[in-house]
């Protein structure tokens, strides 16, 4: 289950790294189709993420059953604990989605501005 939040992780770090790459104006002529090409793969993301929300609802919804203070204190250590990593986990899965809305959202708009100002050059080499 480890590998999972690990691999989501670095997802989110990707793409937090690729949207400071292209609000940077410099380097942006050689990262557009490199984000171009990277949007389908990190699309992913998406339904992954939903995958583990639902996992974590499970984990929250089902606690451990004690009939009649059976419980030790080391149980409910264990269940506070998982809750813990659950909402930790959730802020995760909630950074992943808004990053990739971010890269999504940026990529298109660089995308527009770059064929803008091509439609521009054209019109300005035709008078």
């Amino acid at each position: 289950m480890a590998l999972e939040w690990v691999v989501l992780s670095y997802a989110a770090g990707a793409e937090a790294i690729m949207v400071l790459l292209l609000t940077l104006y410099g380097l942006r002529k050689g990262l557009i189709a490199v984000t171009r090409n990277l949007l389908k793969p990190f699309m992913t993301v998406v339904p992954f993420s939903l995958i583990l929300l639902i996992d974590i609802y499970w984990k929250y919804e089902t606690p451990p059953s004690c009939e009649a203070h059976s419980c030790t204190p080391f149980e409910h250590f264990r269940h506070q604990k998982s809750i813990m990593k659950c909402q930790h986990n959730t802020l995760l899965i909630a950074a992943t989605l808004l990053f990739y809305w971010l890269f999504y959202s940026i990529t298109h708009l660089v995308v527009t501005v770059e064929q803008l100002n091509q439609r521009l050059e054209r019109l300005k080499n035709c008078d």
